[in-house]
């Protein structure tokens, strides 16, 4: 698809208000068809929904072959459920009123097969005796600590022992594991694949000793975008980026080997000047994600010049220097550095064809609670 340097503008912009998040469908669709490019077989696909939470895109990467999927809440994997996804995993451990709401999930959709993580005995029990009560069977993943240091067992003994337990238990059927690999995101693909490939030595080494010791081969479920392509290459591998599908300008820089278009952007408009060189925009903390710092919270592809004074809930100031020829009423098409977090602020997204904003995408799984 060629990079038109007008690809962003809309041409019935006045109907659109601000601030908005905008959806380029063309670029949506050419980045799955990417995707599928860089890996030998789209089975060993496992998008992570995280980034878009909406429906239509899901059902878009399933009318391409694409069948399984990862999530991290009850609504996205509901919304999977209902777009009549094959294989979900919800890459979160069911505890509290949670494990209730994914076994109505399971109930629910039934033609879709769900699975969790699980990190410890007590919960690996709780899910047994719950999967029991409800007449079930759950299928886990044991989830691995490769260096996140957020969620995990490491990799080593006691994830052998709970796989193990795991196995034993009536209700329960260990399928593999997941190794979520975050961390791991230098600039430069060579540093990036031996920081990977070493972390991966230690799931390597586990599933190794499964199969030693007579059991079904597992599966892995491995990385997200910025070792994408590292896993790719592994061949008994599922792989789960998520933010490919509409890409930010942080993993433009983090990951610049990776073909993807940025497909979403969100719409903001000079609502202000509050002094000679200041422009004030409708683009507080509510339009766009703000846990980086200041300097990498949006670039504006229409004017990269702008640099970001302070933000509010509802304003952002930017610095545009003397004598710039901005006017109240001005639109800006800003690049999110980060898209998951800012995609669940808009309960839909606008979409745009051929430059002109066509209809709408509901951003569904933003929810805490669709019906489960």
């Amino acid at each position: 698809m060629a990079d038109d340097n007008n690809w962003y503008k809309i041409e019935n912009i006045s109907k659109v208000d601000s601030p908005s998040l905008l959806v380029y469908v063309e670029r949506v669709k050419e980045n799955i068809r990417l995707l599928k490019t860089m890996i030998d077989d789209p089975e060993r696909l496992r998008p992570h929904i995280k980034t878009n939470k909406c429906k239509d895109v899901a059902e878009l990467m399933i009318a391409n072959g694409i069948r399984k999927f990862k999530c991290a809440t009850i609504a996205e994997a509901e919304m999977l459920g209902m777009s009549a996804a094959a294989d979900v995993l919800l890459s979160y451990q069911t505890v509290g009123p949670k494990l209730q709401r994914f076994i109505e999930l399971v109930k629910r959709y039934p033609s879709t097969a769900y699975s969790s993580i699980v990190d410890n005995v007590g919960a690996a029990n709780e899910i047994s005796d719950a999967f029991s009560s409800a007449r079930l069977k759950a299928n886990v993943y044991i989830d691995l600590n490769v260096g996140m240091n957020r969620t995990g067992i490491a990799p080593g003994e006691d994830a052998f022992n709970l796989y193990m337990h795991c196995s034993r238990l009536k209700r329960i059927r260990p399928v593999g594991f997941h190794a979520y690999d975050g961390h791991i995101r230098n600039p430069n693909i060579n540093i990036r694949k031996a920081d990977c490939d070493q972390a991966f030595e230690q799931v390597e080494a586990i599933r190794t000793r499964i199969i030693d010791s007579g059991m079904e081969e597992p599966i892995i479920v491995a990385g997200g975008s910025p070792t994408f392509p590292i896993h790719a290459q592994r061949g008994k591998v599922e792989c789960s980026p998520g933010t490919f599908v509409y890409w930010d300008k942080g993993y433009t820089e983090v990951c610049p080997e990776q073909p993807f278009l940025p497909a979403a952007l969100v719409l903001t408009r000079v609502i202000s000047l509050p002094d000679a060189s200041k422009l004030c925009l409708d683009l507080g903390h509510k339009s766009i994600g703000p846990e980086n710092e200041l300097a990498r919270r949006v670039f504006f592809v229409n004017a990269p010049q702008l640099k970001t004074v302070s933000q509010s809930e509802e304003h952002l100031v930017v610095e545009a220097g003397m004598g710039h020829s901005f006017k109240v009423g001005d639109v800006l098409y800003g690049m999110p550095y980060h898209i998951c977090p800012t995609v669940a602020l808009y309960e839909r997204a606008f979409t745009v064809k051929n430059n002109k904003v066509k209809g709408e995408w509901m951003t569904i799984a933003r929810d805490r609670k669709i019906n489960c």
